[in-house]
């Protein structure tokens, strides 16, 4: 599926949201996996005029007639009063004006006074927001789809407790092929569509678009350079040289040439691969009568590579040009949604996703929820097949062909080739599952053995890894990893850029100082210092995932051990588990050292598990504030261009810049090809190049 950036494919609050989430509470899932990006969650009932709440045991009228439950009673009948009989929106409130719920409904009225019947039976995570509701605000829709719409843009916006909260921290990558300057530029792209240009996707991952990429600069010889380093080409690239560029930047290609170039491949993303194919087989027969063997071998390997696209997308359809493809499958109380894109008759990849959803859910509720909530960011393809019935089919096709500006058809297919794509799906879905079981019940074996190897009181919900990254003191930065029951929670990571004046450069006790009070002073403020009351007031009822650490490790010693036990000494956080860990002699995995506070000093087994777990939690640690430290630096360097490598003097650096084009292609060379610039010696080529490769501490 494709789209021009200039049409801004986003909506306003009024045009985008999800469906009307299944009923019932949230299971023990935690919230991230790292097989998966996005965790959809369901939201408690909403029901229409047909529908029924799930019937359960009757309350006894004295049980609500005093207490929170009957405030909440109350002001849920005077919103009713109130309520209009017409489409809407309504949120309910608590009494520190936090919303609690985001519902939409075709009759707000009716769907509030169901809420409001003290006789009639309520599941108990509606009963415990009933109780907590002190206010109702409602809006007004002109239909229903423009509620459902405007229901997901708000759960996104405000996050409410007893909602989906759809955790989509990683953005589907596309493709792009730029339309503001006279030779497109073909890359991937992620985030908002700002860009003039045509939008190709999704992808279900970054290597299948490095992939498509590579093949299509083979097949159509578009550049991928940037703009400015185009701009300063006097002589075509090794692109040009391995036949991936046309060579534009230098006119070996003229200007109707390359147009025909960027036509072909737009065509080719959209959907009319057969007819380019058709196009590049005429040509080359052409050449070939013509006796232009050269031409006619290029187009022979632009074919090719069109053909290596198509086979390396896996199944492709022979009667689906542009379709998602959904497959749900239950076991052991979880659920797991696998996605399949297919766009112009080519499998661009698929992704599973674990929705959390209450174990009496069924497929076809938890299904419903989680599509509303997966298009409010993305944009709806042509036909959407799903291997359950959902209800609300008709209403969902409406608010995404609303969102699309064209017909979205939404469908469970019965018979032929789409049948078979549902079943390869359910398949995946079924062994993603099966793998997402095993690594739940191998982690709390781990978190279990963590409990008797360090003496904990309980199998920590959160962890908490610190570490820091520095050159000589420069471009200093922490960072945090988050671990929990269910792996590594990255939308939890944070970097610390290191601020702290007079720090003397290297001093890893300063900065890990620093971290850790900005860290743990933001959990405190709202409690005024008090770590008691902060846990207590950052504590939910529900399942979501919990601020405060149970365990925070450091990469260390006994001497970073007690450095970080009097920061906890002074904040008052004496009831958090801290870990050192000491790397092994010469560095060597599997030869720590464990330090714990009032304790000896703990030597594992190389091969215990829990010793391998612990490794995996500091290098993951390790590998995030490396990566961060390196950002920071390589913005610097930007910044500062060469003028900061020692003994490299302006004429050596503009004959660099005049060899290289630009600093990102002078960071890339090996010292063997920074060696062949003229005026550049072998000394002068191993500092440029240890200056940026220099290995952070």
């Amino acid at each position: 599926m494709d789209h021009d950036s200039t049409e801004n494919p986003k909506t306003s609050p009024k045009t985008s949201g999800p469906a009307k989430p299944p009923r019932g509470s949230e299971p023990d899932l935690p919230p991230n996996d790292l097989a998966a990006d996005v965790d959809p969650a369901t939201s408690i009932p909403e029901e229409d005029e047909e529908a029924r709440l799930p019937e359960v045991p009757e309350e006894p009228a004295a049980a609500v007639a005093e207490g929170p439950l009957a405030v909440g009673h109350a002001a849920i009948e005077n919103a009713v009063r109130l309520a209009p009989i017409s489409p809407g929106v309504y949120r309910m409130l608590n009494a520190a004006s936090d919303v609690l719920y985001v519902g939409k409904a075709k009759n707000v009225r009716k769907r509030l006074a169901s809420y409001a019947r003290v006789s009639a039976p309520q599941p108990a995570r509606i009963l415990r927001m009933i109780a907590a509701t002190v206010t109702v605000e409602i809006v007004s829709t002109s239909t229903e789809t423009e509620a459902l719409l405007l229901e997901a843009n708000l759960i996104k916006q405000l996050r409410p407790r007893f909602n989906v909260q759809l955790r989509d921290d990683k953005s589907f990558p596309y493709i792009l092929i730029t339309g503001d300057h006279w030779a497109p530029q073909i890359l991937k792209h992620r985030g908002a569509q700002t860009r003039p240009g045509r939008y190709f996707g999704p992808f279900a991952s970054a290597g299948a678009v490095n992939r498509t990429i590579t093949a299509l600069q083979r097949a159509f010889l578009i550049r991928s350079c940037t703009d400015a380093f185009f701009e300063s080409r006097t002589r075509p690239c090794l692109l040009y040289q391995i036949r991936r560029c046309s060579g534009p930047c230098t006119r070996e290609v003229d200007f109707t040439g390359y147009t025909n170039l960027v036509r072909e491949a737009t065509d080719f993303l959209s959907g009319r691969s057969h007819l380019v194919k058709q196009e590049l087989a005429g040509e080359m027969e052409k050449a070939s009568s013509e006796l232009e063997f050269e031409t006619a071998a290029l187009y022979r390997d632009r074919l090719a590579a069109l053909s290596a696209i198509q086979s390396q997308q896996g199944i492709n359809p022979r009667t689906v040009e542009e379709a998602d493809v959904f497959a749900i499958h239950q076991e052991g109380g979880y659920s797991c949604v696998e996605v399949f894109f297919f766009r112009t008759g080519q499998n661009w990849g698929n992704r599973a996703y674990f929705p959390r959803a209450e174990k009496s859910f069924t497929p076809e509720e938890v299904l419903a929820s989680f599509l509303a909530q997966f298009y409010d960011d993305k944009p709806p393809p042509k036909l959407i097949l799903l291997s359950h019935e959902i209800e609300e089919c008709e209403l969902l096709a409406d608010a995404l062909s609303v969102k699309a500006g064209s017909k979205v058809e939404v469908s469970v297919p019965k018979r032929g080739e789409k049948k078979e794509l549902i079943a390869h799906a359910l398949t995946n879905a079924r062994e993603a599952l099966g793998r997402k079981l095993a690594d739940t019940a191998t982690q709390s074996r781990l978190l279990q053995g963590l409990v008797t190897t360090l003496g904990l009181p309980h199998p920590p919900k959160r962890i908490e890894v610190y570490d820091n990254s520095h050159i000589q003191g420069t471009n200093a930065v922490g960072a945090m990893i988050v671990a929990g029951p269910d792996g590594f929670i990255k939308n939890q990571y944070r970097k610390f850029n290191i601020k702290s004046e007079g720090l003397t450069p290297g001093d890893d006790y300063a900065m890990m100082r620093e971290v850790l009070q900005r860290r743990f002073k933001r959990l405190l403020a709202p409690a005024e210092g008090d770590p008691a009351k902060a846990k207590a007031d950052t504590k939910t009822d529900d399942d979501s995932f919990p601020q405060w650490p149970d365990l925070v490790i450091i990469d260390g010693g006994r001497g970073q051990l007690n450095a970080v036990r009097e920061i906890f000494e002074e904040l008052g956080l004496g009831q958090v588990s801290l870990l050192a860990v000491a790397k092994g002699p010469e560095r060597d995995a599997g030869r720590e050292t464990l330090f714990m506070p009032d304790r000896e000093a703990i030597k594992l087994e190389p091969r215990d598990p829990v010793l391998y777990f612990i490794q995996r939690l500091r290098d993951e640690a390790h590998r995030f504030v490396i990566g961060s430290h390196r950002k920071l630096r390589k913005k610097d360097i930007r910044e500062a261009g060469l003028q900061e490598i020692p003994g490299i003097g302006p004429s050596r650096k503009r004959a660099l810049l005049h060899h290289f084009g630009t600093l990102k292609e002078i960071e890339r060379a090996s010292i063997a090809d920074l060696g062949k610039v003229p005026g550049v010696s072998a000394e002068s080529a191993r500092k440029v190049f240890e200056f940026f490769h220099a290995r952070p501490g």
